[in-house]
């Protein structure tokens, strides 16, 4: 496991789903940090997540407001920081292809004044956050983060002489995230209604505790460059709806702007650069820092058949009925019952 003693870790967009997730694994799993910063710019949330972490409980946890498209509070945020986790970004689909421009600022921008700020400091290892959407993408959401993971990849080019490390970790959906389908099947299971965009949609699903372990594996094992990619099973968008509401109607409202049928994690064009590492997958970069023989023999990394591709609807391992109402329960909403 990682040592964080001593060390001070940064989260963008900490106060999230997953950011609040990684921040309650590193404060039970390595409570010796030295500072860890959450870093975003709703002071409500900010307020709230302080209100879970009493100051005098919790002495090494800061709070920093400051957005990510204002690259001189990054800079000012990240002095004496050793480990970034950049999370923060506009995620709606929809919202992305109504606000275009906002979109851009945040998730484009924003990740190169992450980058640039993690240059001009002492920041020695740095972890983006990716989506299945950025595979292949059709919506600007998905766009801007392939656009993302591709400045954060080549950001190792640029390094110099900087002992400093960027890589990209991509999943699918998380469960139980904000925004997510779940939160909100839940919420119109009362209405004896359920919409359904598409009877044949199938989507990735990983919790939040699987999409920390990996974000952790990543910044502990990544050399620089990789995209890692987790092995993850798929559900279908009509068997979440009947785990929540068995009893409901599913009502059928058409593909979203921007909606896939079936996400994408990898594509036959990436298969020439992604090896399997067991747990996950990874696709490298064309050019990189280190020599590939080494990696590949560090990792016991196996270079996948041409024309491999990672696909939801694709995928051979799916989640049921009753195993989702299980991580429901598990992982979403301790009080679910049928």
């Amino acid at each position: 496991m990682l040592n964080l003693s001593e060390k001070s870790l940064l989260i963008t967009g900490g106060t999230g789903s997953l950011g609040k997730a990684l921040t309650s694994h590193i404060l039970k799993n390595s409570p010796e940090i030295k500072r860890l910063v959450i870093f975003s710019r709703d002071e409500q949330k900010q307020f709230q997540m302080a209100q879970e972490y009493p100051a005098d409980q919790y002495p090494q946890l800061r709070f920093f407001i400051g957005d990510v498209r204002d690259k001189e509070r990054l800079i000012r945020a990240m002095n004496g920081i050793d480990y970034v986790i950049h999370a923060a970004a506009m995620k709606h689909v929809p919202i992305a292809e109504y606000n275009p421009d906002e979109c851009i600022k945040t998730n484009i921008g924003g990740a190169q004044n992450v980058v640039d700020a993690c240059l001009q400091t002492n920041v020695e290892r740095v972890v983006a956050l990716s989506t299945d959407k950025a595979c292949a993408p059709i919506n600007l959401y998905g766009a801007t983060k392939l656009t993302s993971d591709k400045l954060f990849v080549a950001a190792n080019n640029i390094k110099g002489s900087k002992e400093i490390r960027f890589s990209v970790v991509r999943y699918g959906n998380v469960m139980g995230s904000n925004g997510s389908v779940i939160p909100f099947f839940l919420n119109k299971k009362k209405e004896g209604k359920l919409p359904i965009t598409d009877v044949n949609m199938t989507r990735f699903n990983i919790s939040l505790d699987g999409g920390v372990e990996m974000v952790m594996h990543a910044l502990e094992h990544a050399w620089g460059g990789e995209i890692f990619i987790p092995k993850i099973l798929s559900y279908r968008i009509t068997d979440v709806a009947t785990a929540i509401g068995p009893n409901c109607e599913q009502v059928v409202v058409g593909i979203r702007p921007g909606e896939k049928v079936h996400e994408e994690m990898i594509t036959p064009s990436d298969s020439f650069y992604t090896y399997d590492l067991g747990k996950y997958y990874t696709i490298l970069p064309a050019t990189h820092t280190w020599k590939l023989n080494d990696f590949k023999a560090r990792f016991n990394a196996k270079l996948v058949e041409p024309g491999f591709a990672y696909n939801s609807g694709d995928n051979t391992e799916w989640e049921t009925v009753e195993s989702l109402r299980n991580l429901i329960k598990e992982h979403v909403d301790s009080s679910f019952v049928l």
